[in-house]
C-alpha cells in the first residue's frame, strides 16, 4: 500500500491544551503518530475529539502544548515564524471544508496565488497551475470566478491549489463537508487518484464511508487516540 517507506510525521506524545478564563481543555493528550510518504490516512471521531486540533499542528497553523512534531527528519519547535510559513507554502497542501477561494480572482490566479508568495517565475507558474487544474478536470474552467462554479467544483478547484506547488503532504479537513453525497463521492474519487499517483494524504471525516477510501484510519477520543487501523 506504502508508496515508501519514509517517515514523512513524527508526533512524539504530543499534548494541546487551551486555556480559557481559568479552564483547562485537554484538546489532544499524548499522541503518538507517524505518518510515511504515500500513505493515505483518515483521522475519525466524534465531534470535540481533537481532530481539527490534530490536523492544524499537522499543518504547522498551530504549536502543540507538549510532545515533539517531526517533520521530515526535521524538529518543527525549532522553526522561526517565517521557517513555518515558508515550509507550510511549499510543503503542505490544504484542502477546507469551506473551499476558502478569493471570489474577485479567476480560478487559474486562486491556483497561482500560493506560488506567487514563493517568488515562482510567472512561466514557471503557468505550467504548474494548468497542470494541477487538468490533474483535477477543471482545465477548461480557469477564466470563471468562484461564484460561477458549482460547489463540487469549487472544491475541486481548491484541490488543484494544494496539489499546484507539490507539497509533500496534503491535508483535508472534512473537505465533502459542505457537498452533496454526489459531489462528495466525487472529490473522494479524485484524492483516491491523487494518492495513486503518490501523493501523501491526511484526512480529518466524520463520515464513516469517505474514512474507508483510507488505507488506515486513526480514531481520535478524548484528544487520545483509541484505534489506529490498516484497511483490510
Amino acid at each position: 500500500m506504502n508508496n515508501g517507506n519514509h517517515t514523512l510525521i513524527h508526533l512524539d506524545s504530543v499534548t494541546k491544551v487551551f486555556l480559557t478564563d481559568e479552564v483547562e481543555t485537554h484538546a489532544l493528550s499524548g499522541i503518538h503518530l507517524d505518518i510515511r510518504t504515500g500513505e493515505y490516512v483518515s483521522i475519525a471521531g466524534p465531534s470535540g475529539c481533537g481532530k481539527s486540533t490534530l490536523l492544524s499542528i499537522l499543518g504547522l497553523l498551530d504549536t502543540p502544548s507538549g510532545g515533539s512534531y517531526t517533520l521530515k527528519n526535521g524538529e518543527v519547535a525549532n522553526l522561526s515564524f517565517p521557517e513555518r510559513a515558508r515550509i507550510r507554502n511549499r510543503e503542505i497542501g490544504f484542502i477546507f471544508q469551506s473551499f476558502n477561494l478569493i471570489g474577485d480572482l479567476t480560478v487559474f490566479e486562486n491556483v497561482e496565488l500560493p506560488l506567487t508568495y514563493r517568488g515562482m517565475p510567472a512561466g514557471e507558474r503557468k505550467a504548474f497551475v494548468n497542470e494541477a487544474l487538468e490533474r483535477v478536470g477543471m482545465g477548461h474552467r480557469s477564466k470563471h470566478l468562484p461564484s460561477q462554479l458549482s460547489g463540487g467544483q469549487q472544491q475541486r478547484v481548491a484541490v488543484a491549489r494544494a496539489l499546484a506547488g507539490k507539497p509533500a503532504i496534503l491535508l483535508a479537513d472534512e473537505p465533502t463537508g459542505n457537498l452533496d453525497s454526489r459531489n462528495g463521492e466525487a472529490v473522494m474519487d479524485l484524492l483516491k487518484e491523487l494518492h495513486a499517483g503518490g501523493a501523501t494524504i491526511c484526512m480529518v471525516t466524520h463520515d464513516a464511508r469517505f474514512a474507508q477510501h483510507a488505507d488506515r484510519t486513526i480514531h481520535l477520543f478524548d484528544g487520545r487516540v483509541v484505534e489506529d487501523k490498516i484497511a483490510a
